[in-house]
């Protein structure tokens, strides 16, 4: 399956589709506990990780909110 992840080629095995919690495992991302995940545009609700489809073509971003600093 190839996929575009935080706006790179990716693929993964398999052709049939996965579910955004499979694809994290799948791709090693770090820190998935903070993790947030935008999929063709749609910010994910972290319940639906297991529920939402990834399939050939897809745009994946992963994405880290921090906060901090000094003002």
């Amino acid at each position: 399956m190839q996929l575009t992840v935080n706006g790179k080629p990716a693929s993964i095995a398999g052709d049939n589709p996965v579910s955004v919690l499979q694809l994290l495992e799948e791709l090693q991302v770090a820190q998935r506990d903070y993790v947030t995940v935008e999929l063709n545009g749609d910010i994910l609700d972290r319940g639906d990780f297991d529920g939402a489809s990834v399939k050939d073509g897809d745009t994946v971003e992963f994405l880290y909110f921090m906060g901090g600093g000094t003002l």
